[in-house]
């Protein structure tokens, strides 16, 4: 993969030297710091581009692409090749979705995606770092935002050889504690928004973090309460302890790893809080505010920290609106319709949380859907690590059927539908689910 992105960079610059380029990325933290990443080497080169980024690359948005610039699509179209073998312009994809091996690609469509090679998987931002760095070795200093994207996606929990020629690039420090984040801030504050461990009777509740944190005897510090880093080791023992005791499954694997301190505007920053920060923007339509954040925009930092704040009460609201929602339940499998109660943008990161709440026993499907206008935006997560389900390709099937657009991975999946197609959609899931 390494010769191939070797290869695909030199032909990049011969074929740029007097062409526009458009670059379309997508919006969640791995796209945006993609994006970020990008910008940053095409501005080194004095390139003349422009960017544009989007929730999901549908076959309208393919349809309404220029056709004299290069494109160069980032964390996405690996599922969009039949449409994009329709245009006419040089493409390049930097993407690690899955993809169909057996689909023929034209000669103007250069791609690099892991799946085509069997190497280990690599965030979008990881891979588009190490284009970077091939086209210059000044682009090491991008590397703190191919971690940030790493960490977006979860995919810093197995880290191969390539994943640490970059980790060993970044300005940053690894220390092992409690998967809470921010592990910078107050330590009432991360047990409150624990969104990514979601722990009954805390996440969601001012008053339940601090109980929890009195019954642990730790109490405030001059008028704060310390940061998780801050904590000693028997304080750290005690909230760890507390934290299993409330939760359904006593998993020490899933809350206790690495947490990654990234240099970030000269500051270490938790690369967790960074990266929830970046996606809240784009998750409530500010990704403009989340690209200036990543291009080290220190007014786009306050107001990304303010969207962000705002974002974390609509996870609240949308979490106690799901554990009162009915469900539709079967063998091993949940189906959440929140219909227009939940943001379409934010259904995503409810099924993630849901995946990870120990609230489901390990191999349960979670399907999660909202509407987006004339649109239903669903979201598919497997619990646990040991499912034998592929839920793309269950969801690629019952697309194949009704129509629509569907991409994403073996245990995290979505795809898009018209609303006409719900009760159709609902019916066919279950019965490949069951």
């Amino acid at each position: 993969m390494l010769e191939k992105l070797k290869e695909l960079t030199q032909k990049f610059l011969e074929q740029s030297k007097d062409k526009d380029i458009l670059v379309v990325s997508h919006f969640d933290t791995d796209g945006i710091t993609s994006a970020a990443i990008m910008a940053s080497c095409l501005k080194r080169l004095n390139k003349n581009f422009s960017l544009r980024i989007v929730k999901q690359l549908e076959k309208e948005i393919i349809e309404t692409l220029p056709q004299k610039p290069i494109l160069f699509f980032l964390d996405l179209a690996s599922g969009n090749i039949k449409d994009l073998n329709n245009l006419k312009n040089e493409i390049y994809i930097i993407d690690h979705h899955e993809i169909d091996k057996d689909i023929l690609l034209k000669e103007n469509i250069n791609i690099i995606n892991p799946h085509l090679f069997g190497e280990e998987d690599l965030s979008g931002a990881c891979l588009t770092y190490l284009f970077a760095k091939e086209i210059s070795q000044e682009n090491k200093s991008l590397a703190n935002l191919a971690i940030i994207g790493m960490v977006g996606d979860i995919l810093e929990k197995n880290i191969g050889k390539i994943g640490n020629t970059i980790v060993n690039d970044a300005e940053m420090v690894i220390k092992k504690g409690l998967l809470l984040y921010p592990a910078t801030r107050p330590i009432n504050k991360a047990l409150e928004f624990s969104s990514g461990m979601f722990i009954p009777g805390v996440t969601g509740s001012s008053s339940g973090a601090i109980n929890l944190l009195r019954e642990i005897g730790i109490e405030k510090k001059d008028e704060k309460y310390k940061s998780l880093i801050e904590l000693d080791e028997e304080e750290n023992s005690k909230l760890i302890t507390a934290i299993l005791l409330r939760r359904n499954q006593r998993d020490t694997e899933n809350i206790i790893g690495n947490i990654y301190l990234v240099k970030f505007l000269n500051k270490l920053e938790d690369a967790r809080e960074l990266s929830a920060t970046i996606n809240a923007c784009s998750r409530l339509g500010k990704s403009h505010v989340a690209f200036s954040l990543c291009m080290g925009n220190k007014a786009a930092k306050k107001r990304a920290e303010t969207i962000y704040t705002k974002y974390k009460q609509h996870l609240v609201e949308a979490l106690n609106f799901v554990s009162d929602v009915k469900k539709i339940e079967g063998q091993d499998y949940v189906i959440i319709n929140a219909e227009n109660k939940i943001k379409d943008t934010i259904i995503g990161t409810i099924a993630s949380i849901l995946s990870m709440s120990s609230v489901y026993k390990e191999g349960t499907t979670i399907v999660a859907m909202a509407h987006n206008e004339d649109k239903i935006k669903i979201s598919a997560r497997i619990v646990g690590r040991n499912g034998h389900k592929n839920i793309r390709e269950v969801l690629d099937s019952v697309i194949a059927e009704i129509g629509g657009e569907s991409g994403g991975h073996a245990k995290a999946a979505g795809c898009l539908i018209s609303r006409e197609k719900e009760k159709d959609f609902i019916k066919i899931l279950r019965k490949k689910l069951e």
